[in-house]
């Protein structure tokens, strides 16, 4: 059978195409025009940020805190295994020795307890990724980056709208705001969108000047452009990371039906959670684990398998019946490129979920018939 229910469809608000005609009709649409501006503020007044700059995507955002970090060769930089490439590569571009962390057990987080015993002399940041828009223990690892003088960077790439409560003071706080630095993406599978996009946030002032420099190709051009100096040049390193203003109208249409967005996300996902738990509590498979100091931000539904030959036949199952369920990343300390220069220990929780771990169709326009009809094919599998 052909797939009838994809793994992912964009949704489109309908004021799109409203924004970026009107972005073309100012006249700039090279970046950092009045799209790009409203964006930012949007980020800093929502979630708290102290200052925000598009990217093009989430990997240059990660770039910029790379560069941003001062990492050199020699320096190591903590980093899940179970995580994307752009994670770990943004580091290895300045020259820096990635340090493999394991996840959970139970969730595909960093095992914040562990990261104590990885940490060197050599040591310049730790990089926590919220995967599936859960947050790690940033308590423990916040911590952690103050005891050594670390640099904590959150790759918030899924994060978007998500929090963390902390259990010791009760503070909640969205993702993003609370590593000195955090990477976020608008890919067309996110939550919320601009076919290709991301985003730096800033949380430590020592980095907003430089920051700027950096994003306008390491040049001060952008205190150029609000007046602060009388010409600008080339004063540091960089990059052309800034977006064009059609990405940024495309966006900001989306930031405007972000509460629209995420509660049918969160419905979608509930509907799933509930119509799958009794087949969970048969042992099937397992279900995933919200720690109680996070929240769901529904960026996916995944289950963990049984192992690769269940998921595999699992897969090949929802395929004849026209869905299309997908795994997720490979455990990057046994990646091609990195398994060779990889010197650590063995990482199960890492391997088992690069194993193991399924994601389902999850998108707004997912309907709660379409819904039932997977979770139907799925506890027909398991019989």
């Amino acid at each position: 059978m052909s797939v009838s229910i994809p793994f992912n469809k964009p949704f489109l608000t309908g004021k799109e195409t409203e924004y970026i005609e009107k972005a073309v009709r100012t006249g700039k649409i090279s970046g950092n025009g009045y799209f790009t501006q409203e964006c930012q503020k949007w980020f800093c007044d929502r979630y708290g940020f102290l200052k925000t700059l598009l990217a093009t995507s989430c990997t240059d955002a990660l770039e910029m805190c790379a560069i941003l970090s001062e990492v050199k060769p020699g320096d190591e930089v903590i980093v899940p295994s179970y995580t994307f490439v752009s994670t770990a590569l943004a580091f290895v571009r300045e020259g820096a020795d990635i340090v493999f962390a394991d996840s959970y057990p139970d969730n595909p987080n960093i095992d914040a307890d562990a990261v104590e015993g990885l940490i060197t002399e050599r040591t310049k940041a730790i990089v926590p990724v919220h995967y599936a828009g859960v947050s790690c223990d940033m308590d423990k690892l916040r911590s952690l980056a103050d005891k050594y003088s670390l640099l904590l960077i959150e790759d918030a790439a899924q994060g978007i709208d998500s929090h963390y409560t902390s259990p010791l003071t009760g503070k909640r706080s969205p993702l993003g705001s609370i590593g000195d630095l955090a990477a976020f993406s608008f890919h067309e599978t996110k939550n919320i969108i601009s076919g290709e996009g991301g985003m730096l946030a800033i949380n430590n002032d020592r980095f907003i000047r430089r920051s700027e420099i950096i994003w306008e190709k390491g040049t001060n051009r952008a205190e150029f452009f609000r007046g602060e100096v009388n010409k600008y040049g080339w004063v540091d390193t960089g990059s052309s990371f800034l977006p064009s203003e059609v990405i940024a109208a495309f966006l900001m249409a989306q930031c405007e039906s972000v509460d629209n967005i995420q509660s049918r996300r969160k419905a979608i996902w509930e509907r799933y959670y509930q119509r799958l738990a009794p087949v969970s509590a048969k042992g099937c498979f397992n279900m995933p684990v919200i720690p109680d100091y996070a929240e769901n931000n529904a960026h996916m539904f995944y289950i963990v398998c049984n192992g690769l030959e269940e998921r595999s036949a699992l897969m090949r199952h929802l395929k004849e019946y026209g869905i299309l369920a997908v795994s997720h990343y490979l455990s990057l300390h046994k990646s091609e490129y990195y398994k060779d220069k990889y010197k650590g220990g063995e990482l199960p929780n890492c391997d088992r979920f690069a194993d193991s771990l399924l994601r389902l169709p999850l998108f707004y326009e997912l309907t709660d018939e379409q819904v039932d009809y997977i979770c139907d094919t799925v506890e027909e599998y398991f019989g």
